[in-house]
This record gives C-alpha cells, sequence and structure tokens, in this order.
C-alpha cells in the first residue's frame, strides 16, 4: 500500500461538509451484477499489481488504480449488449471527484449515462437507464494526487430486450447472391437457400469438404445464423465470414451436429458468410433447405465515420504548452520501468523552437515531431535514453522510439543507450549521438534510418547496431556488428578485424509512413519507394499524404469487428496508444491499406485467433506497433499474404517497419509462428521478433513458439532483422531470391537440454535456416549469440544452415558464446571455427561459400 492513507484521509474528512447528492438505489432485485468476471481494459495500470481486471473480479481486496492524470478510464465488455439500470463503484482512497458513466454497443460511441460532480469517494451506487454492451467509468478531476483507484466496478440490468444493436431477426442473407463449392445437380443451386423458402434446397456433391456462401452486398454486423438441414445434414463444420470472399475467419465451428434446424449465436464482421463442411453426416453431400444470416442492424448498418481526435494518449504539444517538462518527467515516472506495464503515449510536437527540454522516455513511449520535415520541430535539449533504472544495463531499453525532429544537445551530445525495438528515424541531430548508457554499461540496439547526425556517433558498448540511408559526421568504434547501408561518412568495411559492414548504398527502402499537421489539418504522409537509396529522403519528401479522414482513428475499447468493418470501407487504421484484445483476425484485404500505430499500441489475439492477416496486394503499409501473443496458441501472429501467394509486387511492395512481435513477458504467450511472409517482394524494414526470455510466463513450454520469422515468398528483402529466443528455427527462409542485411539472434536460453534441441541428427536449430530447396540467396553481417543457461553444456553444431550452392552467397556471419554458457561448434554448416571458454570472443566466417 502507498504511504499515502493519512492525506487522503484528511482530504475525504474535509469533503464530508459538502457532499454531493448522489440518488438513493433503486430496487433492482430482479437485475444481475453483468459485470462481475467479463473483460476488463483500462487507459492505464499505476503498475502490474493493479490491473483493470481487479475491479470485476468481484474480491474487495483487489483494486484497480491508473496513472496519475484525470483523464483515466475504466471499461468493462458484458459480453453483450444489455439494459443497464444501476452501477456501483467501490472507491479504494484515491477517488474520483468528478467522473461519467458511460455505455456504448461498440467500445467506440460512447452515451452518458450519469455525471458525478463533487464524489466523495466511499460506494457511490447510482441508478442510470440506458443500453449497451461496453460500460466504463471515465475520470474527469481526481480528488488526490494519486490516479484513480477502485475496488470493485459493478454493472447491473438485464440482457436481451430491444437495444440498439440487437441481433435482429430479419434474414438480412435473403434473395442475395450466393454460390457454392458444388451443386449435386441443376435442381438444386446454391440460390435455393436463400430463397426464403423450405421447399427448394441446395445441395453438393458426396464429398467433403465443401461449402455454401452468401454475399450480403455490404459489410454487416454478423449475430446469427439459422440453418434448416435436409436429411443428408453436415456433422461437422463452420460457420466464417469474409470481407472479400477470399480470406476468412472462423465464427463458430460445430463438431457432432444432428441436422434439423438449429440455430447459432456469433459474433463477427463481413459481406461474405459461408458454412464450410468438414465431415457429411451422411453418405449424401450437404443439403440445406434455408440458410438465414442475423445481422445487429437488419442490413442497414451504418459505415465506421474516418478522422476524429487521437484518444486519450496522446500528448500533443507547442512550444508555449505550460508545465511542458513536467509533463515529460510525469509520464517517464510512470513509464521508465513498466517493462511489461499496460501504458502506452505518445508526444507530438507542433512545429517551433522547444529551449530547454529533455524528454527522458521509459517504456511504450514514443516521441515525434508535426512538421513535414525534421527540422520544422526544433529541440534545444535532449531526448534521452539511459539506464539508470536497471544500473547502468542497457540491454533491455526495449520499446520506445523518437521521429521526425531536430536535435541540438545541450551539452553537445544526446544519448540514446537502447537496444532491441526502440527505432531512431527522421531525426536531425546537430551533435553528437552517445549510443551507451551513463557508466558505459552493456548495451544491445539498434537502429538508426534516414537520419543526419553532424557530430560523431558513439556506439561504445553498443554489441550491434544498424544504420541505413542516413549521415554520420563520423563513428567510433563498435563491439561486435556494426552495419551500415546507404550511410553517407559510415566506416569502412573490417569485418576481418573489426566490427564493420558497410554496403554504398541500400538496394531497396521506403520510408515509414507518419503524422504531419497541414496548417490545422492532421494527414499522414506515405514516402515513396527508393532504389540504390544513399543519404536521408527529405527535404525532398517523395510520396504522398492522406487526410485523417480516411482513417479509422482506433482508441482503447475498440473491437475487431469494428475494425474490420472500417477496412472493409476503404479506411485504413490509425492505432492509437493502448492495448487491444481481439476476438477476430484483422483482415487488410485493400491494396495500400496504411495500419500504423502511434505510442507502440499493441494488439492482443485473444482465444488462439491470428492476429492479422494481409492480402496478396500491392503496396500495404505496417508500421508502428506491437502484436502480444495470447494465452491461447495463436497459429500465425501475422501472415502477409495467404500459402500460395505468388503476384508480382516489385512496383508497389508491401513494407512491414517497426512491426514488432512478443510472445510472453507479459503473461502466458503461444504461437507456432510469429511471422509468415507468403507474398512476393515484401521488405522488412526493422522488426524485433522475441520468444521471452524474462518476465511473466515464461518457460520451454509456457510460452512455446516454434518460429520467429519464415519467409515463402520470392525476392523479399529483410533490412534490420533481430529475432530471438525460438524453440526450432528462429528464422527460416524458403523463397527465392531472397536478401537480408543485418541480423541479430540469441538462441533460445531455456533449452532444457541438447536432446530438446536435437533434430535429423543435429544438435540446436539454426538460427538462420535457409532452405535445401533455395537456389538463390544472400546476406550480410550476420550474428547469433548462445547463452544456454538451463545446460551450459550445449553445443550447438551451427548458427546458420545454408545449401551449398554458387547463388546462396554469406557474407561476415559471427557466432559467439556469451559468458561459456554454451558453445557454438560452427558458424555455418560445417565452416568456422567452434567457440570456446568465458572471453566471449566472436568466430567469424567473412565469405560463404
Amino acid at each position: 500500500m502507498r504511504l499515502r492513507s493519512l492525506g487522503v484521509a484528511l482530504a475525504a474528512t474535509a469533503a464530508l461538509i459538502t457532499l454531493p447528492t448522489i440518488q438513493p438505489p433503486v430496487a433492482v432485485a430482479a437485475d444481475a451484477n453483468l459485470s462481475q468476471g467479463r473483460t476488463a481494459t483500462a487507459s492505464s495500470n499505476e503498475n502490474a499489481g493493479t490491473p483493470a481486471p481487479y475491479a470485476v473480479d468481484g474480491d474487495t481486496g483487489t483494486r484497480w488504480s491508473s496513472a496519475a492524470t484525470d483523464d483515466q478510464w475504466l471499461q468493462v465488455d458484458l459480453g453483450t449488449g444489455a439494459t443497464i439500470t444501476q452501477v456501483v463503484v467501490n472507491w479504494e482512497a484515491a477517488y474520483g471527484k468528478d467522473y461519467k458513466i458511460q455505455s456504448s454497443s461498440d467500445g467506440s460511441t460512447w452515451t452518458d449515462l450519469r455525471t458525478v460532480t463533487g464524489g466523495d469517494g466511499g460506494t457511490d451506487t447510482l441508478a442510470v437507464s440506458g443500453q449497451g454492451r461496453y460500460v466504463r467509468l471515465q475520470g474527469v478531476h481526481r480528488a488526490t494526487q494519486w490516479g484513480y483507484s477502485v475496488w470493485e466496478f459493478q454493472v447491473f440490468g438485464t440482457t436481451g430486450g430491444t437495444q440498439p444493436g440487437n441481433c435482429s431477426t430479419v434474414n438480412s442473407a435473403q434473395g442475395k447472391t450466393a454460390s457454392a463449392s458444388s451443386t449435386e445437380n441443376a435442381g438444386t443451386p446454391a440460390s435455393a437457400a436463400f430463397d426464403g423458402t423450405d421447399s427448394t434446397r441446395w445441395s453438393s456433391q458426396a464429398s467433403d469438404p465443401q461449402w455454401l456462401s452468401v454475399d450480403l452486398g455490404s459489410s454487416q454486423d454478423i449475430c446469427g445464423i439459422d440453418l434448416n438441414w435436409e436429411a443428408a445434414y453436415g456433422k461437422d463444420f463452420q460457420i466464417q465470414a469474409s470481407a472479400d470472399g477470399q480470406n476468412w475467419n472462423t465464427l463458430k465451428t460445430v463438431t457432432g451436429a444432428t441436422g434439423g434446424r438449429a440455430s447459432y449465436d456469433v459474433s463477427g464482421t463481413g459481406r461474405h458468410v459461408r458454412v464450410l463442411g468438414t465431415a457429411r453426416g451422411t453418405a449424401y453431400g450437404y443439403s440445406l433447405w434455408e440458410f438465414a444470416v442475423r445481422t445487429t442492424s437488419g442490413g442497414t448498418g451504418g459505415p465506421v465515420q474516418g478522422g476524429g481526435d487521437l484518444g486519450p494518449n496522446v500528448i500533443v504539444v507547442d512550444p508555449s504548452t505550460p508545465n511542458l517538462q513536467q509533463r515529460f518527467d510525469q509520464v517517464f515516472a510512470q513509464q521508465e520501468t513498466a517493462q511489461f506495464g499496460s501504458g502506452r503515449y505518445q508526444f507530438l510536437l507542433k512545429p517551433g523552437t522547444y529551449n530547454g527540454i529533455n524528454a527522458q522516455l521509459g517504456f511504450y513511449t514514443s516521441i515525434s515531431g508535426l512538421g513535414l520535415n525534421p527540422d520544422d520541430t526544433q529541440i534545444n535539449g535532449d531526448i534521452t535514453v539511459d539506464a539508470g533504472w536497471f544500473n547502468g544495463n542497457a540491454t533491455q531499453n526495449f520499446w520506445r522510439s523518437a521521429e521526425n525532429l531536430a536535435i541540438t544537445p545541450s551539452n553537445g551530445t544526446d544519448r540514446w543507450a537502447v537496444a532491441q525495438a526502440a527505432p531512431f528515424r527522421r531525426i536531425h541531430v546537430k551533435g553528437g549521438l552517445n549510443l551507451a548508457p551513463n557508466g558505459y554499461g552493456w548495451a544491445s540496439g539498434g537502429y538508426i534510418a534516414d537520419s543526419k547526425i553532424d557530430g560523431t556517433v558513439g556506439p561504445y558498448s553498443q554489441q550491434q547496431w544498424y544504420t541505413r540511408d542516413s549521415s554520420v559526421g563520423g563513428w567510433t568504434n563498435g563491439v561486435w556488428n556494426m552495419t551500415f547501408t546507404g550511410v553517407q561518412g559510415a566506416p569502412a568495411t573490417n569485418f576481418d578485424t573489426g566490427p564493420y559492414t558497410t554496403l554504398d548504398t541500400t538496394p531497396i527502402s521506403r520510408e515509414k509512413p507518419f503524422l504531419y499537421l497541414d496548417g490545422n489539418d492532421y494527414k499522414v504522409f506515405v514516402p515513396a519507394k527508393r532504389t540504390n537509396a544513399r543519404g536521408v529522403s527529405w527535404p525532398a519528401n517523395a510520396g504522398t499524404s492522406l487526410p485523417l479522414s480516411q482513417f479509422y482513428v482506433v482508441k482503447p475499447g475498440a473491437t475487431a469487428a469494428t475494425i474490420n468493418t472500417a477496412l472493409a470501407q476503404g479506411l485504413n487504421l490509425l492505432f492509437t496508444p493502448g492495448v487491444y484484445h481481439l476476438d477476430q483476425t484483422i483482415n487488410v484485404t485493400r491494396a495500400d491499406t496504411v495500419v500504423l500505430g502511434l505510442g507502440l499500441a499493441t494488439i492482443v489475439p485473444d482465444g488462439g485467433v491470428d492476429a492479422l492477416h494481409v492480402a496478396d496486394v500491392d503496396g500495404v503499409r505496417l508500421a508502428g506497433f506491437l502484436i502480444d501473443a495470447g494465452a491461447a496458441r495463436s497459429d500465425t501472429l501475422l501472415q502477409i499474404g495467404p500459402a500460395g501467394a505468388a503476384a508480382d509486387h516489385s512496383a508497389n511492395p508491401t513494407t512491414m517497419q517497426d512491426v514488432f512481435i512478443r510472445i510472453g513477458g507479459a503473461g502466458p504467450g503461444l504461437a507456432t509462428d510469429s511471422v509468415v511472409v507468403n507474398s512476393d517482394d515484401v521488405v522488412i524494414d526493422h522488426t524485433w521478433i522475441w520468444r521471452a526470455d524474462h518476465g511473466e510466463g515464461v518457460g520451454w513450454e509456457t510460452n512455446r513458439a516454434d518460429y520467429g520469422l519464415r519467409v515463402n515468398g520470392d525476392d523479399v528483402l529483410a533490412t534490420g532483422l533481430f529475432v530471438e529466443h525460438f524453440n526450432k528455427y528462429d528464422v527460416v527462409w524458403s523463397g527465392e531470391r531472397g536478401r537480408t542485411i543485418f541480423f541479430q539472434n540469441e538462441k533460445a536460453y531455456d533449452a532444457p537440454n541438447a536432446a530438446a534441441i536435437t533434430h535429423d541428427g543435429i544438435v540446436g536449430w539454426a538460427a538462420y535456416k535457409v532452405a535445401d530447396t533455395v537456389a538463390v540467396h544472400e546476406a550480410w553481417g550476420l550474428g547469433s549469440y548462445c547463452n544456454f543457461t538451463s545446460d551450459p553444456s550445449i553445443v550447438q553444431r551451427h548458427g546458420f544452415q545454408v545449401p551449398v550452392k554458387t547463388g546462396v552467397k554469406m557474407h561476415n556471419l559471427q557466432v559467439i558464446s556469451l559468458g561459456g554458457k554454451g558453445q557454438y561448434a560452427h558458424v555455418i554448416n560445417d565452416t568456422g571455427a567452434p567457440t570456446s571458454g568465458t572471453d566471449t570472443v566472436p568466430s567469424k566466417v567473412t565469405s560463404f561459400p
């Protein structure tokens, strides 16, 4: 318990003089507590011990508490639409003086049910009248210096009724265009199942699988399916929805069905709906008299609107903003050590000059200028990342970013002592840049792109770093692997004797999209593709601008159904800072769609669904977000292109930039594959795909994830590839003509013993595996490290495994044993000297074969 009780108690006593008028509780004996045990989310949590679910767990000994700012909220998903009659808030000592109770049918658009002013804490029993699936407490003003803290948040009412958003009885599929995998004969067409009569039917050929699909004509929120089987019924089948008729989400899986009439409650969004039969109940095919689809609007749902505000966790400032340093310090105090917390913040600095600022960045904090060019936003001061929180060790300074501004450091050199997933993009440093923590403790970064550093960059204790399409005034040193492409002023390659790998240009690059202000209007700039680039892309700024009205601005509480509806309407996505639990896969099906995150917005797939699928289309931009695996195993967290994708995207590739993947650490997480790239020509520009080695929910099977990155598409380029700790291959590359520039890897610390990782007579899965079928592949600047803490006696066969062919060329590879905890027998295949001892000395191969 924090040491605040006396002060808060005195404040509460003083408040008794002017108690607010709260209506007495109404009789609700027949109404149930709808919120207990339901999914709860919040704008922030004070710490890991006070999460949102504790406010709906029925235990008055646990609580939710927020960050210490006024604009905070607590939200519960009731699971279905309800008529809400009463809300009870049981406050801890840190209570809300002014707040609102609100409801929503979709988690995005809110209606005020009750406004409380001058609250005195304790237990507030509030009579309300309204409908919705989501209910939230929206703080307006705190009564104390702390955040908001609630022992229990109870919502009473009844489900069902006639509230908006309830499932319509209208058959939205009747008379709509139908198709099927097959028909038994001309008398049993697909359309017969949607004609509104039980005297005609569709029937299929007598084999598995078979499907029947209907096009609703527009995207709908689907809530119910009614099936009327003829004697030839489906025993096992899936009910699925799709935005495009090609990429399908499963809404319901049915096994052991017995035919006849059956109704199913489902929840999902799509234009196309189908039944996919996997096992017949008879020797005949599948046969349906009628297939009805019910929606929340009876087929008349309104569109999702683009544009709007940027949500509660985006902090927009200008040079005249009062107490600006205090605002930076307040967020840093909350986020400095919150490695696996739920707080997410984005600072947006309007163009102008900011004097005397030191913006220290903690976890999940981003800072960006709102000019079209970096020099439009000038900081005479610093943007600082250091490692005081971890005793001078910067190897865990993950998940933060700086972008699109200029810095004149207060002492001539800015400090950016980061590890993985901490991009430094589009920055003009009018001085030097120090990449090491104060005291030169360990550091494990890092990534710079499209930046100009007028002075010298000093990596000092940084183990590895990748810099792309930039200019530097000098570069002092490096530990193991410093790789440069398209960098003016970069040191020459010296990998035989030192850490440097330098390529004069970057073969293909396209900078990350970014938010900016055009006058008073927010827009997103989408940079154009460059080939053989060298130096920064600005101020020329080739590309296009998209108004914010073309984006669905995703805010905490948004549902996957609404997100997919927005995509189906042709909107792009701008995820504002927050943690988004999703019960459906996000499906990107339109060419040139932009999916952009602010403040390390985090997507968590629940119930074993995949997080995000991209169709085999041109020019999709994925940028600036984190996918965090859920507790139920997902098959693939991020899939770019369906299996077998083969379209040519060379003129307009899909890009994946600053998209990070995490399995475990914030809690148990499971996935078979983390990222699978099936489309051709994809550019992966800076990713950290991480199976956690520390945090919550960590163990060889607890956060099992077999593969980090699988590349099946041809002509895929990876620049800045960080992949660590997977149970099997970290990277397996099966596409032709693939290229990787810079690769950093650690093998899984927690491999129990050599037997657990032995396959095909080989001890250890390679960090980077090129499939035996591949004829052409090339890579530069690769490193793999082992730290087998569970069994230091493990000797891994090699870090890299490739077919020996003239078209497969590997340049500047190394393996390293970290402190002697395990060793490598070879670098690549059976080539390269073994590592040995505890001195952490690399074993290198400069060219293979």
